[in-house]
């Protein structure tokens, strides 16, 4: 979940995708990118064994639009049923993927010599009809039942069982739910939260001050991240979890959260099948929580101020408590990552990473995709045209290219799955590389490369990271074209897609969207775009193939990513994290251990 936005208003945007815009139905784009014509029903003209077949042999060696409209309309077809992990037509995405890694000349690099790398799945799937979430006590003691997706999303880590519940589970506000020893900061001191149900803000206390004093100051860290609230009400023996959603310091509207919360939920097997996670764990609008702050005689915006102060103190919210039943369907199955690999020849121990994730929502029900009307409403089916059919083709692009001539050093091509799920294919692979991770030399991923045509710029993620940044400011140099900062980094993009995995096991990663300043109308262009994206169609049903999309902007970004890794590829040199990164003690350990 990661999606970089240029607008002066608070846009909407999760945890997973990348910046960049869309231009739906502009004039002469196809002609003038060479996309290829595209009957307006395409998706369903397609039979189900040609999505199976890789593309033909008059694909070209170079990164061109017309390959990319190719592969990203491939990917983003009905038939797919929107890539959902450990499904039967999602899965066959990644058999798409393997069948054009094997055309284009790479080998296989996955378990005993397939091109997959099998990981085990748990998708839970929570009845909405039979589950609950219930508020009682407060002033008014009536009790205050959620309406699931409209005033709260609900769900569970626990994988052994179909029926959960939890019966009056006290409240306590715990601030942001940090605890940061290296910031002198901890959210939890001196209460016991054992069997209550913490309610949390979503972002830190760097982003809420916006000064440069406190944390990363409006940059988020690590600490802001959903991930890690619910991780570390776990570790303090919560029974419940909850945040509350505001947009801003979200960087995403409720209805990403509506739409990603809901339905099938995927995670990883977990050795204790999750019992060591909080019974439940959820998302409540603001609305609703100024409510139980005032049930709970206190006032919302009061304790927003307070919890951003050093030396805050967690709240007790009155005798208002949490009640509710989960039913859920738990499904075992398998997803897959995909990993090609073009060997080296000097050293083909040493590998040059280009990562994307394949999957996306699935299909879901009607009601999920919204109500007949609205602009967004289409079908059931979550294509994911643009998150991320786009970073799927880029890598397949750059392979392709790629594979057209011997190199000093490896390529290492991974699409991986389960990256809406929170990140868990890559995570899966950093935590079981089929090579060492040491012998990465740096890494490249790409996700959500929104097509708006040529820019003058191209935003670096997390800028400041690494000296791969170095190689892409004098790649871009020969575009006419410079490297923006993420002019956003207090909603943490950085720590929202599959680089990051890698990061944390201290491989230089590079992770980089298009540009906003658009040749054509600007940066004012640019923000209107990548605003009609997010809004209306990202993690939503309307995020499907145009063949009138402007693709050369694409072809330029993707083009200045192959030459950074291939400058890498036919060097010796090992980039590194600048001075200082918090990553660049990691990498140094590791490399010690590299056996050189």
């Amino acid at each position: 979940m990661k999606h970089v936005l240029w607008s002066s208003v608070a846009l909407l945007a999760l945890a997973a995708c990348s910046q960049a815009s869309v231009e739906e139905d502009a004039p002469g784009s196809g002609a003038e990118t060479g996309a290829t014509e595209t009957p307006a029903n395409a998706n369903e003209q397609a039979s189900s064994s040609d999505l199976l077949m890789p593309l033909p042999d008059n694909t070209v060696a170079a990164i061109t639009a017309e390959d990319l409209d190719a592969r990203i309309k491939t990917l983003a077809d009905d038939k797919f049923e929107g890539r959902g992990p450990g499904s039967e037509n999602g899965e066959k995405a990644a058999d798409w993927i393997a069948a054009e890694m094997e055309r284009i000349g790479l080998q296989p690099g996955g378990d005993d010599g397939t091109w997959f790398q099998n990981v085990g799945m748990v998708e839970q799937t929570l009845d909405e009809s039979q589950s609950s979430l219930t508020f009682n006590g407060g002033r008014s003691g009536e009790a205050y039942p959620m309406q699931l997706k409209t005033d709260a999303v609900l769900w569970t880590k626990h994988q052994a069982s179909n029926e959960l519940s939890f019966q009056e589970s006290e409240l306590v506000f715990v601030g942001y739910g940090v605890v940061a020893p290296e910031y002198g900061w901890n959210d939890y001191a001196g209460v016991d939260v054992e069997g209550k149900t913490v309610v949390m803000l979503v972002n830190d206390p760097g982003f809420a001050r916006g000064t440069d004093d406190l944390f990363n100051g409006k940059a988020m860290t690590y600490y802001g991240r959903w991930t890690y609230k619910f991780e570390e009400a776990a570790r303090q023996g919560a029974s419940g979890a909850i945040i509350v959603h505001e947009t801003a310091p979200a960087s995403y509207g409720w209805d990403v959260v509506a739409n990603s919360w809901s339905g099938a939920q995927a995670d990883l097997v977990r050795s204790d099948d999750g019992a060591s996670r909080t019974v439940f764990e959820s998302w409540i609008t603001s609305d609703i929580a100024r409510r139980l702050f005032a049930e709970a005689g206190l006032d919302f915006d009061e304790q927003k101020s307070t919890a951003k102060e050093p030396g805050f103190v967690a709240v007790d919210m009155g005798d208002l408590t949490a009640s509710g039943k989960i039913v859920q369907t738990v499904s075992r199955m398998e997803s897959r990552n995909v990993v090609g690999v073009l060997p080296g020849t000097v050293a083909p121990d040493e590998y040059m990473l280009f990562t994307a994730h394949w999957d996306h929502l699935g299909k879901k029900s009607e009601e999920r995709a919204g109500e007949p009307g609205q602009d967004f409403y289409r079908d059931d089916i979550f294509n994911g045209a643009v998150d991320n059919a786009t970073g799927s083709a880029a890598l397949l692009e750059i392979a392709e290219a790629m594979a057209q001539d011997e190199h000093p050093r490896s390529g290492l091509f991974l699409a991986v799955t389960l990256e809406e799920s929170g990140l868990l294919g890559s995570a899966y692979y950093a935590e079981n590389p089929t090579v060492p991770m040491n012998r990465i030399v740096a890494g490249i991923n790409m996700d959500g490369m929104l097509p708006i045509g040529r820019t003058k710029d191209m935003v670096v993620v997390g800028y400041g990271a690494s000296e791969l940044e170095d190689l892409l400011t004098a790649e871009l140099q020969s575009q006419d074209r410079v490297v923006k900062p993420d002019p956003k980094p207090e909603a943490g993009y950085f720590y929202r897609s599959d680089h990051i995995s890698f990061a944390k096991k201290g491989v230089p990663m590079l992770y980089a969207d298009g540009g906003v300043d658009k040749r054509d109308g600007g940066e004012a262009a640019g923000m209107a775009a990548s605003e009609a994206y997010t809004v209306q169609r990202y993690h939503k049903p309307m995020d499907e193939y145009n063949e009138n999309w402007d693709l050369s902007g694409m072809v330029e970004d993707i083009t200045a990513l192959y030459e950074v890794g291939l400058e890498v590829i036919n060097s010796d040199t090992w980039p590194t994290w600048y001075e200082g990164n918090e990553f660049e003690a990691i990498r140094q350990d590791s490399l010690a251990g590299r056996g050189d």
